[in-house]
């Protein structure tokens, strides 16, 4: 089968012919039709990552029809539509046991430890997977743990989100923001859309962000917009925005940080966290639970994905500069089967 490999940290990722996967007992082979580009496989192409093996095939969107399973596999069949989390959780340890299998510290991550996404089969666990819905796309699918699962956890799992907050979403314009974008208004939240390229916002609001703030002073137009500022702020950039993020919080305001990994450091700045009540959390990826909750709200035509283009496996690396430089506005998807 034909794949994207990335050979050594920094190198173009590279198309190869390579051995379709043997299946272990417990997991199935997935025939896939589309995969999303996240940020994260830029970054763990840099070597933001310490336990990434080399070679590899990166990507950790996973979707796709069933043509294999192990013997040990017992909840899903040939010819069932699945997707995946971009994990492999122990299954073993407390936080999996609790149904927090996010949190594990056992995982094995898809495209960084086991080999992703960027192929027509990948051989997946068991473990790792729910099943779509009939009438949800694969675009939908793919993007239901590492986008709209990973939104919908933070949003509500760690942001313990009510109907009618105020919920800003920085960088609302990227693959995860426009996507965001419709989780928030399906759980019912008045949506401030925060972005640094003004020439998306005519997307932006056809996502349903009730208003979009832009420039230096994002914050205080948030407050202005929201009476107090918003009850949650969802920030997806990470130091670019984090301080005004975090200025912008009413009293009792929760910021929840996903998606940018980068370890470049941050301001905190103590005092006002302490007088105003605020929370900083941060939100790793979803669980199988969040997964199911937003291919339901797919299927019910709540959540459509945002997507910008879809690309070959030949033109990843092309793609991966325009992510870098900022002139995509939605997720970027391969077309791998």
């Amino acid at each position: 089968m034909k794949a994207g490999v990335l050979k050594a940290l920094n190198t173009e990722i590279v198309v190869e012919d390579v051995m379709e996967p043997e299946i272990r007992e417990d997991e199935v082979l997935i025939k896939q039709n589309l995969t999303g580009i996240c940020y994260r496989d830029i970054l763990t192409q840099g070597g933001y990552f310490p336990r990434l093996k080399t070679p590899i095939i990166p990507g950790h969107e996973i979707s796709g029809v069933v043509v294999k399973k192990g013997s040990h596999v017992k909840k899903f069949n040939i010819g069932d539509h699945v997707a995946s989390l971009i994990y492999v959780p122990c299954g073993k340890c407390e936080y999996c046991l609790r149904g927090d299998e996010n949190l594990c510290p056992n995982k094995n991550t898809f495209g960084e430890t086991v080999n992703g996404a960027y192929a027509e089969f990948i051989a997946v666990p068991e473990i790792s997977l729910v099943k779509v819905p009939e009438g949800v796309g694969d675009a939908d699918a793919s993007l239901s743990a590492c986008v709209t699962g990973m939104v919908y956890h933070a949003l509500t799992t760690v942001g313990q989100i009510k109907n009618n907050d105020w919920v800003m979403i920085t960088g609302a314009g990227g693959g995860v923001g426009l996507n965001a974008i419709q989780v928030a208004k399906a759980l019912g939240a008045r949506v401030v859309a925060e972005t640094s390229s003004p020439f998306k916002a005519e997307l932006i609001a056809k996502q349903g962000a009730d208003y979009i703030v832009t420039g230096d002073q994002f914050d205080r137009e948030a407050k202005k917009i929201t009476g107090d500022g918003p009850e949650i702020v969802l920030d997806t950039v990470g130091a670019p925005t984090f301080e005004r993020a975090l200025r912008s919080l009413r009293f009792g305001g929760k910021l929840v940080t996903i998606g940018n990994v980068s370890p470049n450091p941050v301001p905190l700045p103590l005092g006002l966290i302490i007088v105003k009540g605020n929370s900083v959390r941060g939100s790793i990826s979803s669980t199988r639970k969040d997964m199911m909750s937003v291919l339901e709200l797919a299927r019910n035509g709540k959540l459509k994905a945002a997507t910008h283009r879809t690309v070959t496996l030949e033109q990843v690396n092309e793609a991966y500069s325009e992510m870098k430089e900022k002139k995509s506005a939605g997720r970027i998807m391969i077309k791998v089967g």
